[in-house]
């Protein structure tokens, strides 16, 4: 077996799936901005919200170098991986969990919300959209559509999170998300769903201050706290930006 073959064939593979994100989802991350740009000049938040692994997406595009004030990451630690092997999946197929989340973060008619799951089909994540709907949250999915599409739903609404968005983005990983083959294993490897789930993350935040500039809005963007004078000018966007008020 020649490693370092596999190693450029996995490379090329990843390099293949980010281009189907760049010839197939630029309308909808344009789509997912514009409601995102709508919330900030409304004075409303960028929440996002995965569970599991996706919260890596989620916690990618808060507080960091590049990072708009606006956005506020929903990272509740049971919903993680770092307490315990398969909590977060157990506790992901649960109803009712989602709103009390929505309830303490206080998301509302001004803000936007970004929900990432790979299969889009568990409980936490479909309510999530829901709730946030109900409550006249713009919601944006970012989802694998050729998994989602494939499985039946485990919310009671029977409601898949794709259909209960008003934009959707395709993260353009396969069913099951790993899905490289090396000859001799029986398993999938080298999952590409936060790969291009943090590029599209990133995408959404740059053109969404494109789109605040374009309208002549002051726009709070963290700068790296390992450049000199960085602290004083990132303390004031905390001290404005966030606290225990919404």
């Amino acid at each position: 077996m020649n490693s370092k073959k596999i190693t450029l064939d996995y490379l090329k593979y990843l390099n293949e799936t980010w281009n189907k994100v760049i010839e197939n989802e630029v309308d909808s991350i344009e789509k997912a901005a514009e409601l995102v740009a709508d919330s900030c000049e409304k004075g409303g938040r960028f929440y996002v919200f995965g569970s599991g692994h996706s919260h890596m997406v989620a916690e990618e595009i808060y507080i960091r170098a590049g990072g708009l004030a606006f956005v506020k990451a929903i990272l509740t630690p049971e919903l993680m991986l770092h307490q315990m092997p398969n909590k977060s999946t157990y506790l992901e197929r649960l109803d009712g969990y989602s709103k009390n989340i929505l309830d303490l973060y206080k998301v509302d008619e001004k803000d936007t919300l970004m929900v990432i799951s790979n299969s889009g089909r568990n409980n936490v994540p479909v309510e999530m959209c829901i709730e946030a709907k109900n409550r006249g949250t713009k919601v944006i999915s970012m989802t694998s559509l050729s998994h989602s599409k494939n499985v039946t739903s485990r919310h009671s609404s029977g409601k898949l999170m794709f259909e209960v968005s008003d934009v959707v983005i395709d993260n353009c990983a396969p069913k099951g998300d790993a899905a490289y083959r090396i000859e001799g294993l029986d398993a999938d490897l080298g999952p590409t769903s936060d790969f291009t789930g943090i590029g599209i993350a990133q995408s959404i935040i740059v053109a969404t201050v494109a789109k605040l500039v374009e309208r002549g809005i002051d726009v709070p963007v963290f700068k790296s706290s390992n450049l000199d004078g960085a602290d004083e000018y990132n303390d004031n966007l905390f001290s404005k930006y966030y606290g225990y008020w919404k």
